[in-house]
């Protein structure tokens, strides 16, 4: 952690031996001082020359490590005055209706989702189970990453039946959002079933989808999403960015 380095030339030479660029192992330091509560929220970090003087690196480095922070929705940046620690977290409402951009957009921000990737798969049981349909049954299965003012919230693995949905890729791609897909389908309202919450850790690829370190907690959503008649639509394994949700269940 950034209070335990070593000050000078050694201290890039201990970022070096890590193998990973120095601004990032930089950001990696200050993202977990952050984290543990030595920076409040709204806290000015110390300027770029006692940064870059700690680590024997050059402004620019430090300049892109800060960027980096920005991009992990940990630090904002203001011209002229310096950074500062951004820790207030995203109320995500999770209720009958639980619509991402809706949410983004309620607290102020821009939503955007990205397919990461696609491809058709034989239903496991689990799937099955959830969509109603028989294992090995051919389904459509989406990687979407969800973000708020380019932040990375959420990456999503979404399946749908392809029986019915079977070009969805391609509508969710030019749409951007599965509450249009749907509705491209004749879906004009569905609702939330049930959500499952839990714990884990990022592997490499979320990691790198939302900008986290590998092995970071993660909140782990599931759900099931069905049409007015209650006919089983999608379900949804999400990853949310625990450091920058806060997930609220609406009675």
């Amino acid at each position: 952690m950034l209070t335990r380095t070593p000050r000078g030339s050694s201290n890039k030479n201990h970022l070096l031996a890590r193998g990973v660029m120095l601004w990032r192992c930089i950001a990696d330091d200050y993202e977990q001082t952050i984290l543990v509560g030595k920076y409040e929220n709204g806290a000015k970090l110390p300027p770029e020359s006692e940064i870059a003087a700690r680590y024997g690196v050059n402004r620019h480095t430090v300049r892109r490590a800060m960027a980096e922070l920005g991009a992990r929705g940990l630090v904002r940046t203001e011209r002229g005055s310096g950074s500062y620690v951004k820790t207030d977290k995203l109320d995500y409402r999770i209720g009958q209706r639980t619509r991402f951009s809706e949410i983004v957009a309620a607290a102020g921000h821009e939503a955007e989702g990205r397919l990461q990737g696609h491809r058709h798969e034989p239903a496991s049981e689990e799937v099955a189970g959830h969509l109603g349909l028989k294992i090995g049954a051919d389904v459509v299965r989406l990687e979407i990453l969800r973000a708020a003012d380019r932040v990375p919230i959420s990456v999503a693995t979404t399946w749908l039946s392809a029986a019915r949905y079977a070009d969805a890729a391609k509508v969710f791609r030019r749409l951007r959002s599965i509450t249009r897909t749907l509705d491209h389908y004749g879906i004009s309202g569905y609702a939330r079933k049930w959500t499952r919450i839990s714990a884990g850790f990022t592997d490499a690829v979320d990691a790198g989808r939302l900008r986290l370190s590998v092995h970071r907690p993660i909140l782990v959503v599931e759900s099931l999403d069905v049409a007015g008649d209650g006919e089983p639509i999608l379900t949804t394994r999400g990853r949310f960015a625990a450091d920058r949700v806060a997930l609220i269940v609406e009675s």
